[in-house]
C-alpha cells in the first residue's frame, strides 16, 4: 500500500522539486519503504509516491512507474488481485515485464485494453493518477467500492490531489476554507460524504469513477469553469462512473438469483474461497483482524483453510464486558488452530490516541470505532505488514440490526393517522430538551433501541422526526443521524444532498431492505467504515485488505433475494451458513456487539474535563461554526444522565479538536 500525490499547474513561480517532495513526503507513514517524484514542468504535470512495498520488494516496483511504450506514466496506490492471471492474458497478446508488480501490469493492461475497460477488469482496491503523454491528459480513478481514498482540490492555475488532504494542503495556494454546508453534514452523518470535504473547492473522487482533465494551461481553465464534483453532472467536465452500486443494485432486483439456496450458498462459499485467497498474496507477512464476529470469523476461517501453516490472528480486548469480544475471538481462534495475539487495553490506552485523530483523520470523523480501530492496528503492525479484515459483511449480507427495526416501527406507525403524528412531533419539537426524558420515559418500552433515551443519542427532535415519517426511509435515516437538521448546530448552513437525504426515496429500488443496504454500500460504507480502516492502518504503515468487499462478491450478494439473504428474522444467512461449516453454531450464536467503547462514561467522567474546555460557549461563540446554546443544553443533558447524547456530542468534539489542529498546523 502506499500514498501518491501531485498536482498539474501554470503558476509560473512554482518551484516543482521541492512542491513536489512537499506534499509527497506528507505521506511518509503511508510509504515509509521509500519514495519515488517524476514532473514535467514543461507539460505542467507532476507525480509523487511513497511506497509500502506488499509486493515485488526490488527496485521494479517502484514509482512514479512509466509504462511499457513511455506513453503513460503512473503513481498507484493499491492492489489488484487478480493481476496473475490478467498479466498471463497480457503476456500472451505480446507484452513483457521487467518484474512482477501489479503496478506494471495495470499500465499494461492500460495500453492493451485503455484507462476504463482495464479497471473494470480488475479486482481489487486502488486509487490512481495516470498521465497520457500523447493526449495531454490526467486520469486520476478509484475503485469501485471505495477501498482507497483520493482527494484533489482546485487552487490558482491548476489542481492538486493526493491519498490524504494533507498533501493537498501542503501545496501552496490551497484554500482551507471551511466549506459549512458540508460540516452541516457532518455533523448529522458525522462524516463528510462523497464528493465533498471540510474545505471548499476540494473534494474527495467518488468510488468507481474516472475524472479526466487537461494538463494545457488554456484548456485547463476552460475545464475547470465547467466543473462539477458529481458523477453523472452536466458539466461538461466531471467524474464519469465506470462501476456503480446503485446500477449494481437495481440490476440485482431486476435479474434475481432464482436458484436453489443450497446451490447459492456452495458457490458463494466457492467465490469467497476464490477472493480470500487472492487477498492472501504478499511478499511481506500477512495476518487477519478477528474480533470474534461472523465476518471475521468467516475471513479468517478460510484463510486457514487455504494455508499450510498458522494463520497469524490479532484482537483486542476492554476491561468493561458489555464491550470486551476477546474471549470470543480467543475461542474461534483456538478451534481454527491459529497464532492467535491478543492485547487488553485500558482506558488510558483508549484515551491517548484522541490527540493523534485529528492528524490521522484530516479532517472531521466522529465513529468512535476509529479508537479501537487504530489501537488493533498498532497492535498488528509489530507483527505483520499486511492484515485482512472483515468489513462489509453486514452491509451486504443485511447485518445490521437498523435494517429489521426500521420495517417493524414503520408498520406500527402507519396504523396511526398522519394528522394525529404530524401533532405529536410538532408538539415533541416544542417541548424542551430537558423534559424529553421524562416524556419519553412513559414510551421507553415501546420504542426500538435506537430510539429509547438512554441507549444513544435520541432526542426529542430525532423522534419527532420519525413519527411525522410519511415514508420508512425516513426511519432508517434517524438510525444514522446524530444531529437533526432542524436543530441548526451550524450556523450559517444550509447541508448538501447526499445519498442518505434523497427522496421521495433513497433509491429506486422497490425492496426497502435493499434500499436501505444500497444506501450503506453508497454512502457509510466508503465515507465511514472504509475512511475508519484506511487511516487506522496507515497511520502505522499496515496495509489493511477488505476480501468481502472485493466487487465480484459485491455483485453476487446484490442479487440474492430477501428470502436468501434473511432467516428467522436475522440477515447473513448465506455467511452463517458458511461459516457454521468451519466454526461451530455454539460458538457464534449470541448478540452482536459491535466494535466501540464506552463513550457515554468517558464523556461524564475522564473525558469531562477535555470536552467542555473545547465545548465552552465562550470558546463555540468565538469560533462562529456551532450554535453555543444548542451544544451547552447536549453537554447539561448527557452530564446530568438526563440523556446519552454521547454520539452527538463526538461530532462536536471531533469537529473542535480538529478545528484546534488546524489552527495549529
Amino acid at each position: 500500500m502506499c500514498g501518491i500525490a501531485g498536482f498539474i499547474s501554470s503558476q509560473p513561480a512554482l518551484a516543482w522539486p521541492e512542491t513536489l517532495k512537499k506534499i509527497t513526503d506528507s505521506l511518509t507513514h503511508r510509504g515509509p519503504d521509500g519514495s519515488g517524484y517524476w514532473f514535467d514542468a514543461t507539460r505542467g504535470i507532476a507525480l509523487g509516491h511513497r511506497r509500502l512495498a506488499i509486493v515485488d520488494l526490488t527496485e521494479e516496483g517502484a514509482q512514479p512507474m512509466r509504462s511499457e511504450s513511455g506513453r503513460y506514466q503512473i503513481s498507484y496506490n493499491g492492489e489488484i488481485y487478480n493481476f496473475p492471471a490478467l498479466k498471463s492474458e497480457l503476456q500472451a497478446s505480446g507484452h513483457h515485464f521487467r518484474g512482477h508488480s501489479d503496478t506494471e501490469m495495470l499500465l499494461a493492461a492500460i495500453e492493451q485494453w485503455g484507462v476504463k475497460a482495464a479497471v473494470q477488469r480488475a479486482a481489487g482496491m486502488f486509487g490512481f493518477a495516470l498521465w497520457d503523454e500523447k493526449l495531454g491528459l490526467l486520469h486520476l480513478v478509484r475503485d469501485r467500492i471505495g477501498i482507497k481514498p483520493l482527494y484533489y482540490a482546485l487552487v490558482p492555475n491548476g489542481v492538486v490531489f493526493g491519498s490524504e488532504l494533507k498533501a493537498l494542503r501542503a501545496f501552496p495556494g490551497f484554500s482551507r476554507q471551511i466549506d459549512r454546508d458540508a460540516l452541516q453534514v457532518f455533523m448529522r452523518q458525522m462524516y463528510v460524504p462523497s464528493p465533498y470535504t471540510i474545505y471548499e473547492k476540494c473534494f474527495k473522487l467518488p468510488p468507481g469513477s474516472i475524472l479526466t482533465l487537461p494538463c494545457d494551461p488554456a484548456k485547463l481553465t476552460h475545464a475547470l469553469a465547467e466543473f462539477s464534483p458529481h458523477v453523472g453532472s452536466a458539466k461538461r467536465v466531471a467524474p464519469d462512473a465506470y462501476w456503480s452500486a446503485e446500477h449494481t443494485y437495481l440490476e440485482g432486483e431486476r435479474q434475481p438469483d432464482g436458484r436453489d439456496e443450497r446451490e447459492i450458498i456452495g458457490d458463494l462459499e466457492q467465490l469467497l474461497t476464490q477472493v480470500v485467497g487472492e487477498h492472501m498474496l504478499s511478499d511481506v507477512p500477512l495476518g487477519g483482524f478477528l474480533s470474534g464476529g461472523f465476518d471475521s470469523s468467516l475471513v479468517t476461517a478460510l484463510m486457514q483453510a487455504g494455508s499450510a501453516q498458522p494463520v497469524r490472528t490479532f484482537s483486542i480486548g476492554f476491561e468493561e464486558a458489555k464491550f470486551d469480544e476477546a474471549p470470543h475471538a480467543k475461542a474461534v481462534a483456538a478451534h481454527l488452530g491459529t497464532n492467535h495475539t491478543e492485547m487488553y487495553v485500558t482506558a488510558k490506552d483508549a484515551l491517548d490516541v484522541i490527540p493523534s485523530i485529528p492528524f490521522s483523520f484530516d479532517e472531521p470523523f466522529a465513529d468512535p470505532s476509529q479508537i479501537p480501530t487504530y489501537l488493533l492496528c498498532k497492535l498488528t503492525r509489530r507483527h505483520v505488514t499486511v492484515s485482512l479484515s472483515g468489513d462489509g459483511g453486514d452491509e451486504l449480507f443485511a447485518g445490521y440490526q437498523r435494517y429489521f427495526d426500521t420495517p417493524k416501527l414503520w408498520n406500527q406507525l402507519r396504523r396511526i393517522p398522519q394528522p394525529i403524528r404530524d401533532s405529536a412531533a410538532w408538539a415533541m419539537r416544542k417541548l424542551p430538551e430537558e423534559r424529553w426524558s421524562q416524556a419519553f420515559a412513559m414510551l421507553h418500552r415501546g420504542l426500538p433501541e435506537f430510539l429509547r433515551p438512554r441507549a444513544i443519542a435520541s432526542t426529542g427532535h430525532r423522534i419527532a422526526e420519525v413519527l411525522a415519517s410519511r415514508e420508512p426511509d425516513n426511519i432508517y435515516r434517524a438510525h444514522l443521524y446524530q444531529w437533526s437538521d432542524s436543530l441548526g448546530v451550524v450556523l450559517g448552513a444550509k447541508g448538501y444532498e447526499t445519498p442518505l437525504t434523497r427522496t421521495p426515496r433513497l433509491g429506486q429500488l422497490n425492496s426497502l431492505l435493499k434500499r436501505m443496504m444500497e444506501t450503506d454500500v453508497n454512502s457509510y460504507l466508503p465515507d465511514d467504515i472504509l475512511v475508519k480502516v484506511d487511516r487506522a492502518s496507515m497511520a502505522v504503515s499496515l496495509e489493511a485488505r477488505v476480501p468481502l468487499l472485493d466487487h465480484r462478491i459485491v455483485e453476487f450478494a446484490a442479487r440474492l433475494p430477501e428470502a436468501t439473504l434473511v432467516s428467522q428474522g436475522h440477515g447473513k444467512h448465506p455467511l452463517r451458513e458458511i461459516l457454521y461449516r468451519y466454526v461451530p453454531k455454539s460458538l457464534m450464536e449470541r448478540p452482536k456487539m459491535g466494535f466501540g467503547v464506552p463513550l457515554a462514561t468517558w464523556l461524564r467522567g475522564p473525558l469531562s474535563e477535555w470536552g467542555r474546555a473545547l465545548t465552552s460557549p465562550a470558546k463555540l461563540r468565538a469560533d462562529g461554526y456551532l450554535d453555543a446554546d444548542v451544544v451547552k443544553n447536549a453537554w447539561d443533558t448527557h452530564a446530568s444522565g438526563a440523556g446519552n447524547r454521547h454520539y452527538a456530542l463526538w461530532n462536536v468534539l471531533m469537529f473542535q479538536a480538529w478545528l484546534e489542529h488546524e489552527r495549529q498546523a
